[in-house]
């Protein structure tokens, strides 16, 4: 396996303010060794997109608890291919009802963390899923 550094980019789009679950999650990844940029709040699928891009990022997770999941990962996901960036992938964690979890699989949604799933199964993810897939 590669020892070059998973960049991640953690992102809070839409209205929706609460940010202490994406900060938490940023830093556990950072802890882990991971470099993470957190684009803060509030920010549109484009601006997330650029980020992305600006950043030569491996991965962008959203954190989505407005229930706007179903328009904003796929506003992602778009944005980035507009970019010509997608291959990168996106994952994220917030309110998702179980019922439209197959729905953003379908829509190229790579994972999707609910409310009570740890830092460690995260980082556990990433080492599993992303670095593979990336290295």
């Amino acid at each position: 396996m590669s020892d070059r550094k998973l960049r991640i980019l953690v992102a809070k789009p839409g209205l929706d303010g609460h940010d202490r679950g994406a900060k938490v999650v940023a830093r556990a990844l950072a802890d882990a060794g991971y470099e993470v940029v957190y684009t803060g709040l509030h920010q549109t699928p484009e601006m997330i997109a650029a980020a992305a891009v600006q950043e030569s990022v491996d991965a962008v997770g959203l954190s989505i608890m407005s229930g706007a999941h179903m328009t904003l990962f796929p506003a992602v996901i778009d944005a980035l291919k507009g970019r010509g960036a997608g291959d990168v992938v996106v994952f994220g964690g917030g309110i998702v009802p179980k019922d439209d979890m197959p729905k953003l699989t379908e829509m190229g949604v790579a994972k999707v963390f609910t409310p009570g799933a740890s830092t460690n199964e995260i980082v556990e993810w990433v080492e599993t899923f992303l670095r593979p897939k990336v290295a």
